[in-house]
């Protein structure tokens, strides 16, 4: 059992890249060390821990992990720094290389920090500790809000299917979930706390269930039954997991907004093979139509990576006009990167790097034609907003329902409410309707 006398007086600093489930994880790392005592510098401070939350989804990000620790070690000389996260997992060797770090631990030791954490002694020579790299069986709930109005809820990690692209299952294990019980607790906790939105996050969440014996349809039936929350947003869900079940119950549900994130990765059956995911263009494209056919104004974002190993020209072209077909809001385009270790290594055809970002500029274009559309259809209709926190000055935003951005003047009192307004112009960049404040909800 850790003696929390020795983090009296201490202050922490946090960094976190990549995904919703890192920041959710690095808020509950978070409350363990102000549970413990523990105060979160502010601007200007030095800190007596670091603790650097890490992404590995791409050569790139491992390249900002490396970046951001470097940083922490020299913006708070002296911390006892901490790297944990997806990076630290996979290359542990390297993590614990890198110059100041003290403590490197991995997925499975992430949650008991605090035993970790010892006598807070940086060492002074040689490499950091680091905590055994131990098959990944553990489910560690969080729940993380920050500086935001919504609340991101963890419901599942890990992942089963092992797609040829991608190191997820070897970064966080397979799949594994919480409770319905436990997170309907928690999201009455967040509603205690005056939440009025949460963000249901995790890695494969359709796949929830795998180790309680549940359904994510029962996940969400129960969630919605939570008084006080207002709102709930699906985060990314594969085509083959949304059941029509889900999507009929989200189309008249109380609490569940008509917004869906759907990893669609090629629009190309023969690269679908190759990357090895269980759906084809078809089962995709039925189930675009079918959360339409229950909510015309759904938002619909969607996931694609260009210029993976076998993605021959044709085949792009291929995806590309089974997007533009698609009745979509918004598209999410990712450049493929290189993983060791992954099976699409195998696959001889390479896309150039010139390829990969002529293709990405095409599929962003065509992404900002849909988003266009998409709000321009709403301008001059009504609808519910719930404002977010703004830096005194700025402009405030909130979302309507379908997760159309709204802006509006800065009025005290608006941040965390629900409002009435009426969807004007979009703003210079393209990236909101301007609101017109028609009213506070009751």
């Amino acid at each position: 059992m850790t003696d929390n006398s020795i983090f009296r007086n201490k202050k922490a600093a946090y960094c976190t890249l990549g995904c919703k489930l890192n920041f959710a994880e690095t808020s509950t790392i978070g409350k363990m060390l102000k549970e413990a005592g523990v105060q979160t510098v502010q601007k200007g401070e030095k800190a007596d821990i670091c603790v650097i939350n890490t992404c590995s989804v791409t050569e790139v990000a491992d390249k900002k992990c490396r970046q951001a620790i470097h940083r922490m070690v020299k913006e708070h000389p002296g911390a006892f720094i901490v790297v944990t996260g997806c990076y630290a997992q996979l290359k542990p060797e390297q993590v614990a290389g890198i110059e100041g770090v003290d403590l490197v631990l991995g997925a499975e030791q992430k949650g008991d920090l605090m035993k970790y954490l010892g006598g807070l002694e940086k060492r002074a020579h040689g490499e950091a500790v680091t905590s055994p790299q131990q098959d990944i069986h553990t489910f560690v709930p969080s729940c993380s809000r920050g500086d935001r109005t919504r609340y991101f809820l963890k419901v599942q990690d890990g992942c089963d299917y092992f797609c040829s692209y991608c190191t997820i299952p070897f970064a966080r294990g397979r799949s594994r979930n919480g409770k319905i019980a436990d997170l309907r607790e928690q999201a009455r906790q967040v509603a205690a706390e005056g939440g009025k939105e949460i963000v249901l996050t995790g890695v494969n969440i359709g796949d929830f269930g795998k180790s309680t014996g549940e359904t994510f349809l029962e996940l969400v039936q129960a969630l919605d039954e939570v008084e006080g929350i207002e709102r709930y947003r699906i985060s990314s869900i594969e085509p083959n997991l949304l059941t029509d079940e889900i999507i009929a119950f989200v189309a008249q549900s109380k609490r569940f907004m008509p917004h869906f994130h759907i990893p669609l990765q090629s629009g190309c059956d023969e690269v679908l093979k190759l990357m090895r995911r269980r759906y084809d263009t078809k089962l995709f494209a039925s189930k675009v139509q079918t959360i339409k056919s229950y909510m015309p104004d759904a938002f619909i974002g969607v996931d694609v990576i260009v210029g993976t190993r076998g993605e021959t020209p044709d085949y792009f072209e291929h995806t590309y006009q089974f997007i533009e077909g698609l009745d979509i809001t918004q598209l999410h385009v990712f450049s493929y990167s290189e993983r060791p270790g992954t099976q699409a290594l195998k696959i001889d055809y390479v896309v150039s790097p010139e390829d990969k970002h002529i293709r990405s500029q095409r599929l962003l274009a065509l992404s900002d034609e849909k988003t266009t559309a998409f709000y321009e259809r709403h301008i001059g209709q009504e609808a519910v907003v719930l404002m977010e926190h703004a830096k005194a000055g700025a402009r405030m935003h909130g979302f309507t329902p379908n997760y159309i951005r709204v802006e509006l003047e800065n009025k005290e009192g608006l941040d965390n409410n629900l409002v009435r307004v009426q969807l004007g112009e979009m703003n210079a960049d393209g990236t909101a309707l301007k609101g017109i404040l028609c009213g506070k909800l009751d």
